[in-house]
């Protein structure tokens, strides 16, 4: 039996406040979804704590209204930590988020748009959105912009994305040599992880460059690459395709012009 069925949900709480008790309030390095809005059917989310944390994280965690008052019943009762510790996942119930299905009707959605929502930790908010409108689309590779970069440089390679994208999925992006290596080096998201950026460990070289974007890459509502969440029992989902968006380095071509190719997985 589960914890929670042998106490009960308020002995669990205090058992979990005495087993926290002395311990110092965990330090959280960064909220994502980062930007100050998300859409309505929002899915995931994640926290990023400076160190790992002791014990269950979940029952500790609550979504609350702008007037204070906790949204019933947000999450999935599942904590998806990252290897080192440090970044708990949470999905937000998904069938409260999909339309159609039991317990949507039954509770409602989980946000509502025009709506402000913290995330609240201990009973302190450590992230405030205002609730947009929903995005029923996914991430589209030919409508993101890349920025020219130097040869014989280090420079990032700046690419603008059509919206945000997960903040978990930074690595599901790799640029690619002519001669079909990796080419080494940091990525990370910035701007509302609207902003994907590369930096190489070493110079850019003359020559053809290929950036592949892995087909599961999901946006904040669990959008995928030139897919939808919200897909009809009678229209299953495409199999997720692999994106390339090819550029040049040191040529009088823009970057960015060279047709996105796809590839399925």
């Amino acid at each position: 039996m589960q914890l929670r069925r042998i106490l009960g949900g308020a002995a669990l709480a205090a058992l979990l406040q005495v087993a926290q008790a002395g311990q110092p309030d965990p330090q959280v390095v960064l909220v994502q979804p980062s930007a100050a809005t998300v859409p309505a059917n929002l899915l995931r989310l994640s926290i990023v704590f400076a160190a790992p944390i002791e014990g269950p994280v979940l029952p500790r965690i609550a979504l609350a209204r702008a007037d204070g008052g906790s949204l019933q019943e947000p999450f999935l009762q599942q904590e998806l930590w990252s290897p080192d510790g440090r970044i708990l996942t949470l999905l937000l119930n998904p069938g409260r988020v999909k339309t159609g299905l039991i317990a949507r009707e039954q509770l409602g959605p989980i946000m509502r748009q025009g709506n402000d929502v913290m995330l609240m930790l201990d009973g302190h908010p450590i992230k405030r959105w205002h609730v947009d409108a929903e995005d029923a689309n996914g991430p589209v590779a030919s409508a993101w912009k890349l920025a020219p970069v130097r040869p014989a440089s280090r420079q990032p390679l700046v690419v603008t994305l059509d919206g945000p994208i997960d903040g978990r999925d930074v690595d599901y992006l790799a640029v690619v040599n002519a001669d079909d290596h990796l080419v080494d080096g940091h990525a990370t998201l910035r701007d509302g992880e609207t902003t994907w950026t590369f930096t190489p460990d070493g110079a850019w070289e003359p020559g053809k460059y290929r950036i592949v974007v892995r087909g599961t890459l999901e946006d904040p509502a669990g959008n995928r690459l030139g897919g939808h969440f919200e897909t009809p029992m009678s229209s299953p989902p495409r199999p997720a395709a692999d994106a390339m968006i090819v550029f040049n380095v040191g040529s009088a071509e823009p970057l960015g012009t060279n047709p996105l190719q796809q590839v399925a997985r």
